[in-house]
């Protein structure tokens, strides 16, 4: 087989849509859970039978990543990053949490940017 034949098919679409058992959508609660930047924390180990990528969300997920980096060290879209993730929040095996750093408050940056115009 090509390594052009091989790449395809590990992105193609069919094998995308036997990944997520095909589904497009995470479940409505768990995809307003998930964005982008928000931190995933495996809470148990991965199980023997368990979906492959399922356990491989488990074994990178030891320490918190976000769903981007996940997506990236998986190498799966991130659409369906969140479809397997949604199955793994609703089975309590990982644990979303907000990113510890926040914007700071307009008013302070605003107050910050009037200050440099002064100097």
């Amino acid at each position: 087989m090509s390594e052009g034949a091989q790449n395809w098919e590990k992105d193609s679409p069919e094998r995308l849509y036997v990944i997520t058992g095909g589904r497009s959508d995470a479940s409505e609660t768990a995809a307003a859970e998930l964005d982008l930047v928000t931190l995933i924390v495996a809470r148990t180990e991965p199980k023997v039978g368990m979906q492959p990528e399922h356990s491989s969300i488990l074994r990178v997920t030891h320490s918190p990543l976000s769903v981007a980096e996940i997506s990236a060290y998986l190498g799966l879209p991130v659409s369906v990053i969140t479809v397997l993730l949604a199955d793994l929040l609703s089975e309590e095996q990982v644990e979303a949490r907000e990113p510890a750093s926040s914007l700071p408050d307009v008013a302070l940056i605003e107050a910050v940017i009037h200050g440099l115009r002064n100097l």
